[in-house]
């Protein structure tokens, strides 16, 4: 059936559009056009002078609805996050799944291979090749160096489930990152304490984006400036950020913009309270911190980030919302999806002035909030 959303302020990816109508057929998008060629049997749904923008992408969120998926992997934990995220806008996501052992690694995979859902693309393993100097609120106990053999029986395992990686360069070899680009995962630096030079290195290795600016990772200094500055001068490097206003300023968010410009996409980092092993999340009133105070997630939605950027960044709200739609589809080769254009996924967020959700689209299905 067709579903014809009117009287919206349509932000496409491409141009800001009034006075059409966006039609969708089942779960793809088949037509903007003007509300008088809207099929007479189509679903009207009035979006009240609201915005219309392409559904948000998450490539980085460890938990929500209660659970952090690597603390309690279940169908029931996965249902519950995915639910929790698609009605923020967030209509396609990696589940994030911090350094942890081979045990949980596979119990996660299983669950995943069992119950996929609309919304979630795989996972986004955060280590556990990682360095221990820049590790944050990851365990010491299980960070380890590569081996070919490992990667390679991890990767079996897997079954394609893993789409995204964040290793430290410095202690990766050339043979393990092409390993994994083989396996079409893209293969971010990140916790890494790497040189400039290293960085660089990783980058000409196949490293294709930089997790987390700024944070968990070497600082940029006129001696050395580090991940931070090999990213920015490495001309086809990506980079996602945490526009919380805590784990980086917003005045370096806006530095950052202005030096990647099109490189630079957000992620919400956001993880949920947990009570099990040695370092759980604990929820503060605006982050959430190890019991010793470390800084381990954000309370983001991808909305909520967007909000942030244009208040506080001066990035104009279309440039925001492709930071959170576009640009990680692009990075992700995600063809079908962060834009609004005929022939992609119906996957749609409405949002009101004040940045609340109205309603969702994920993959065609209406969702009233």
């Amino acid at each position: 059936m067709y579903k014809a959303f009117t009287n919206a302020t349509v932000l496409t990816g491409n141009e800001t559009i009034t006075g059409k109508a966006v039609i969708i057929d089942n779960n793809r998008i088949r037509a903007i056009t003007d509300p008088g060629s809207v099929p007479s049997d189509a679903r009207i749904i009035d979006c009240n002078n609201n915005f219309l923008a392409p559904g948000l992408i998450d490539l980085q969120i460890a938990g929500g609805g209660g659970y952090l998926f690597s603390e309690k992997p279940s169908a029931d934990a996965l249902k519950a996050i995915s639910d929790s995220i698609v009605r923020t806008g967030t209509t396609s996501f990696l589940i994030a799944i911090p350094t942890n052992t081979f045990d949980v690694y596979s119990r996660v995979i299983a669950v995943a291979k069992a119950n996929p859902l609309p919304a979630l693309m795989g996972f986004h393993f955060e280590g556990p090749y990682i360095s221990t100097q820049r590790r944050g609120a990851h365990f010491l106990s299980c960070i380890r160096h590569p081996g070919k053999d490992e990667v390679d029986a991890l990767m079996k395992k897997a079954d394609s489930t893993i789409r995204m990686m964040t290793l430290a360069p410095e202690i990766c070899t050339r043979e393990i990152i092409e390993c994994l680009r083989s396996q079409n995962v893209v293969v971010a630096a990140g916790h890494s304490n790497a040189t400039f030079r290293e960085a660089v290195q990783g980058f000409n290795w196949g490293i294709q984006t930089t997790t987390h600016l700024f944070n968990a990772m070497s600082q940029m200094h006129h001696r050395d400036p580090g991940l931070p500055g090999a990213t920015f001068e490495t001309e086809n490097i990506y980079a996602s950020i945490i526009a919380d206003g805590i784990h980086v300023d917003y005045s370096m968010v806006s530095i950052a913009k202005k030096l990647m410009k099109e490189r630079l996409f957000l992620i919400s980092d956001a993880v949920e309270e947990s009570s099990q092993g040695a370092n759980p999340h604990k929820r503060q009133k605006d982050r959430f911190t190890l019991p010793d105070g470390t800084l381990s997630g954000s309370v983001l939605s991808m909305l909520t980030a967007v909000r942030n950027c244009v208040l506080h960044t001066g990035i104009e709200l279309d440039e925001a919302l492709r930071m959170a739609s576009e640009y990680p589809a692009r990075l992700m080769n995600l063809n079908d999806r962060g834009r609004i254009e005929p022939g992609l996924r119906a996957d749609l967020i409405s949002f009101d002035r004040n940045f609340d959700v109205r309603f969702v689209v994920t993959n065609g299905e209406l969702l009233n909030i």
